[in-house]
């Protein structure tokens, strides 16, 4: 045999064997990863557990979801529904009777099925037990849970009017006392009475509060302010000294009284030509103005007593020699009363 023709020979016989090493290699690999498998498997089906706590968030405790909404809204347990509120009412698991709608003006609440329900004056949780049993005692929700959240707390605010720099509605005022209330409202104007007047729904007389001049020096004037409540801050009583004085005058006295002897003092004593026997007080009554004499003269001589002014008194005091018509008196007081300066006393 020529050399040529066994090293084909020697070829044609390596060429098989080296292929069935490559087979015999993978085969080992096919049989060796299998095994792995199960170990390399378990991390990739642990998502398979992931919907169990899904589930849970997506099916909340009622219970829980009514005390998270009541911690979340801030509402006191103690605050009660009225007309004008603007509640937000739910069903659990029951959307289609869950509603939003406003207490009407005869305190009515309408929900779908059970019409209207009268919820004024009830708490958040004396209202949503109500509505509950309405909708079990009808037949139409089982075993019903209802939470009440109260979008626009109208009726739960407190009005403040009169002489405040800021009057208005003030919501969201629960455990608040009186001069926070005030404060809020921007505090007092200079023509405020400090004789505050606190008018409650359930009241039929308003509760009457007098304020120091000093709010620190009397703590016990810091009332309790309840939703709903009205303050009323009057205007300081005024009192005019006109015509033949130093300086004609009208002065607020927003606590105390004033005299007769004082207001003349405070519009800087009369004048030399001042006739003080004939002066007169311009008082508005029950059946209109009257018209009382004085004698200024003797009260300065201590022989008569001084006597004291009441709201809105006009103290006239003419000009000696001139002569003062008797139906003419209350046109020249209130004339001389219109265009005087108004200044705060403070007796």
């Amino acid at each position: 045999m020529e050399p040529g023709t066994l090293n084909c020979f020697r070829r044609s016989r390596t060429f098989p064997f080296g292929i069935l090493l490559i087979l015999i290699s993978f085969a080992s690999a096919q049989q060796a990863t299998p095994g792995a498998t199960p170990a390399e498997n378990p991390p990739a089906a642990m998502p398979a557990v992931q919907p169990v706590p899904q589930a849970t968030e997506t099916a909340p405790n009622p219970a829980k979801a009514d005390d998270k909404a009541k911690e979340d809204s801030g509402q006191s347990a103690t605050v009660k529904l009225g007309a004008g509120d603007l509640v937000d009412v739910n069903v659990y698991n029951v959307p289609e009777l869950s509603t939003k709608a406003r207490v009407s003006n005869g305190g009515d609440l309408y929900l779908p099925l059970i019409d209207y329900v009268h919820v004024d004056g009830l708490t958040q949780e004396e209202a949503q037990a109500l509505i509950e049993k309405r909708y079990e005692d009808g037949g139409f929700v089982r075993n019903p849970h209802v939470t009440i959240f109260v979008d626009d707390p109208a009726s739960q605010g407190v009005t403040v009017i009169g002489e405040v720099t800021k009057p208005g509605i003030y919501p969201d005022i629960a455990d608040h006392k009186l001069y926070e209330l005030i404060s809020e409202a921007g505090g007092f104007t200079p023509a405020a009475s400090r004789k505050i007047a606190i008018l409650r729904p359930d009241q039929k007389e308003p509760i009457r509060v007098e304020l120091p001049r000093n709010l620190g020096d009397d703590p016990s004037s810091n009332v309790e302010i309840n939703p709903g409540d009205t303050i009323t801050v009057p205007r300081a009583p005024v009192i005019y000294v006109v015509g033949d004085v130093g300086k004609p005058s009208g002065f607020l006295v927003d606590n105390g009284t004033l005299s007769v002897l004082q207001a003349l003092a405070l519009a800087g004593g009369p004048n030399h030509t001042a006739k003080l026997g004939a002066a007169r007080i311009i008082r508005k009554g029950p059946n209109g103005m009257t018209d009382v004499k004085i004698e200024i003269k003797k009260m300065l001589e201590a022989k008569s007593p001084d006597m004291t002014l009441q709201a809105d008194d006009i103290l006239f005091i003419p000009v000696s020699g001139a002569r003062v018509v008797a139906g003419r008196t209350f046109e020249a007081a209130m004339a001389a009363a219109t265009g005087v300066s108004i200044y705060a006393v403070h007796p």
